[in-house]
């Protein structure tokens, strides 16, 4: 079965799609800062965890590894001024990184800055 990547598993949406992958029989690794924010998930013993942020080439390299789609489900929570530069400096490394594994497949869900 495929392996997906799954980044911002402890957010709202990424914290409910995971149960679901694995129910649906896929392979999970899930991208996170802080691996002890995923305390209490019940299929927190059936996923791989690569600590890291997607700003770290290393990092993503890791964890792009094998996977044939990997889900962008991260965004700044910040209401700075440059929200949106950030956002899209994290998105275009994700995306490289994608590229250069050689993905398939990209879920995007970015945010929403306050115009």
């Amino acid at each position: 079965m495929d392996l997906l990547l799954v980044t911002g598993a402890t957010g709202y949406i990424g914290g409910r799609l995971v149960p679901r992958l694995l129910a649906a029989g896929y392979r999970v690794r899930v991208l996170v800062r802080n691996p002890s924010q995923l305390q209490g998930r019940v299929w927190l013993p059936r996923v791989e965890i690569v600590q890291g942020d997607v700003s770290n080439p290393g990092v993503m390299a890791e964890a792009m590894e094998g996977v044939s789609a990997a889900y962008y489900l991260i965004h700044s929570m910040s209401h700075s001024k440059d929200f949106q530069l950030r956002d899209l400096a994290a998105a275009r490394a994700f995306g490289h990184a994608a590229q250069k594994a050689g993905v398939r497949r990209l879920i995007y869900l970015g945010g929403r800055g306050d115009p």
